[in-house]
């Protein structure tokens, strides 16, 4: 069997997926499937960091954030963050994984703050180290969280689980005719606004030379085949 392309990853998984078909919250099947899926990966070697989103838990409490402050707004979604790491890092214990979760806001009763060099070493030492709060500040969002820990942990790849499977040229749901990019390259991700990442999130990416990969969580073997370097998804390089 070859070995994985890539030594350390940082996999940013979106909140909404892990309600899997349900409306909002978490979907106990879909965690624990997306933990077997992480699981075999790091069974081969490679190194995990993650960051999760919040929607899947904050679509339930938006209708009643409708005209709140925005700051107010982003820190509740950031303790959404929170609660799905704290929910997957039970996964991943209950499934054998060892696993860490780092808070970017003080909560020392649930996690640990963030320390740059406490998850290098827990990286290097196989354990899944999951990133949350984002970044710690109101206006960024989580996509910039996985783009700004990615280059921290001197990850070789950010790789972004979502619903489909790679970039499209337009919504698959809505244009039938919609093609799938196999690669493309940070400026044509920004000037055709292909809606990959959020700018700043591509920007620094781009700065820093760090590669994307867009790929659907809920094909199974997905997440094996892109650490493995086969052709699956959307990979957004540089020139």
């Amino acid at each position: 069997m070859s070995a994985p392309v890539y030594k350390r990853i940082l996999l940013k998984l979106s909140g909404e997926a892990l309600m899997g078909d349900d409306s909002y919250g978490i979907n106990r099947q879909v965690v624990e499937r997306i933990v077997a899926e992480i699981a075999e990966v790091v069974a081969m070697g490679v190194q995990v960091a993650m960051v999760i989103g919040g929607g899947n838990i904050f679509r339930g409490v938006a209708p009643a954030a409708a005209g709140m402050d925005r700051a107010t707004a982003d820190y509740m979604g950031m303790l959404a963050t929170v609660m799905n790491s704290m929910a997957l890092q039970d996964a991943m214990t209950r499934g054998g994984l060892e696993c860490r979760v780092q808070s970017a806001l003080n909560l020392e009763q649930v996690a640990e703050p963030f320390i740059r060099g406490k998850a290098l070493r827990y990286l290097e030492d196989g354990k899944v180290v999951i990133f949350a709060a984002g970044i710690g500040s109101p206006f960024f969002t989580t996509d910039t969280a996985a783009a700004l820990r990615g280059v921290e942990m001197c990850a070789e790849v950010v790789i972004k689980a979502t619903k489909v499977d790679g970039i499209y040229t337009a919504d698959p749901k809505k244009d039938p005719h919609a093609i799938r990019y196999q690669s493309l390259n940070f400026d044509e991700a920004i000037s055709k606004n292909l809606q990959v990442m959020d700018a700043t999130a591509l920007t620094l990416c781009r700065d820093q030379k760090l590669p994307i990969i867009v790929f659907s969580i809920f094909k199974a073997g997905a997440l094996k085949r892109v650490v493995m370097g086969e052709s699956e998804g959307t990979l957004v390089r540089c020139n």
